[in-house]
Order: C-alpha cells, then sequence, then structure tokens
C-alpha cells in the first residue's frame, strides 16, 4: 500500500535525525548490500541511505533499485541521501498516521 502524503511529512519528521544506515561505495548495489538493507528495514522499519555516486542519473537510478529489490516505499531523497519505509508485518515500530 502506498504512503500517503501525511504519513511521509511523519515519516520525514522521524528520519531527520537519523543517520544513514547503508552506504553505497564504489561498486553500486551488489547482493549483499541489498540483503543488509533489507535486514536493516525488518529492524527499524525506516532506514537512511547514503548513496557514493556522483551522477545524478546514477542515483536515481540506484534510488530505485534499492526500494525496488527490498519492496521498501521511497519516503525522501535529498542530494545523497534517500530515505526508504517497510512496514514489520511481525513487530510494527511505528505507528503511522491515516
Amino acid at each position: 500500500m502506498p504512503l500517503s502524503p501525511s504519513q511521509k511529512r511523519y515519516l520525514r519528521g522521524l528520519a531527520h535525525t537519523l543517520k544513514p544506515v547503508i552506504l553505497t561505495g564504489n561498486k553500486g548495489i551488489t547482493p549483499a548490500l541489498v540483503k543488509e538493507f533489507s535486514a536493516a528495514l525488518d529492524q527499524h522499519e525506516l532506514v537512511k541511505a547514503k548513496l557514493g555516486s556522483e551522477d545524478r542519473a546514477e542515483r536515481r537510478a540506484q534510488i530505485a533499485e534499492l526500494g525496488q529489490s527490498a519492496n521498501a516505499e521511497l519516503v525522501q531523497s535529498i542530494g545523497r541521501v534517500a530515505c526508504f519505509y517497510r512496514r514489520n508485518e511481525d513487530k510494527p515500530k511505528l505507528a503511522l498516521p491515516r
């Protein structure tokens, strides 16, 4: 289910104080990175990722690939940092507004 604008606004506020958990390097998006990203989403639900690419179009492609591979919703992307959300169905941690 896609996030509503009010839910994204709420998550952006929560993500403001977070530090990036996932850092991509020169190799880009690897299967090991996707596995760690998925594990971080399972644990935290809201995760910040910092992308190492210089090219803006390449960063957009990496953001789309990360979100698609982990089945996560993009909350916000500013420069090299992107925030993703995926609800943990077993033990939800964040209560989203309607």
